[in-house]
């Protein structure tokens, strides 16, 4: 997983409330337990008509947003099932930060341990980053994880809170497996010592 420091990048607007991760990835694409190969699915029913063709109203189709790494989104953002194919999703569109007032909870986690920055705030800031986000592709906001700061385009700076644990993960690039991986040498010498301890299994 790669590490998340500091991201300087495109913000796209996404105002609509109750996101559900079949709106994410819809059920037909969940053919895969790879974790790439997602994003070019991404929104899929929002993104392209039936015949391919892209809509070119919705936001990630525009050309201002094409490059977006950071998503403002409206309350209650990854609500429905708990598919973690959603996060998979919008990590391999580029999508590294997600700004909502609320998350549903199994999608936050999720996010957390697939490199994405899940960020709450107050709907009144979130508002603030919406109509700079709306700006367009020069619009660039900063998500500074180790300082826990967004910077507008503007230069106002919004303070968020993370988990401390959730915190550490993200800026040392680690998922459940390079967490498991950090104790290895206390795993080997526990197996060793169970080995002589009980050689018959």
């Amino acid at each position: 997983m790669e590490k998340f420091t500091k991201l300087q990048g495109i913000a796209a607007p996404m105002p609509l409330v109750n996101i559900d991760t079949d709106m994410i990835i819809p059920k037909v694409f969940l053919k895969s337990i790879q974790r790439t190969g997602f994003g070019k699915n991404l929104f899929d029913e929002m993104r392209f008509n039936r015949d391919g063709t892209e809509i070119e109203d919705f936001v990630l189709n525009k050309p201002q947003y094409r490059d977006a790494e950071i998503l403002i989104a409206g309350d209650n953002f990854g609500c429905g099932s708990s598919r973690e194919h959603a996060p998979w999703a919008i990590a391999d569109f580029g999508i590294k930060c997600i700004v909502s007032t609320s998350f549903a909870d199994i999608f936050f986690n999720n996010s957390f341990k697939n490199g994405i920055l899940p960020i709450v705030l107050p709907q009144e800031q979130v508002d603030v980053l919406m109509a700079d986000a709306e700006k367009g592709a020069n619009a660039r906001m900063t998500v500074d994880l180790e300082a826990q700061e967004i910077t507008t385009s503007d230069g106002e700076v919004i303070a968020f809170d993370v988990d401390p644990f959730k915190k550490h993960c993200l800026l040392n690039g680690l998922d459940d497996i390079s967490l498991t991986m950090e104790k290895s040498a206390s795993i080997e010498s526990f197996e060793a010592a169970a080995a002589q301890q009980r050689p018959w299994v």
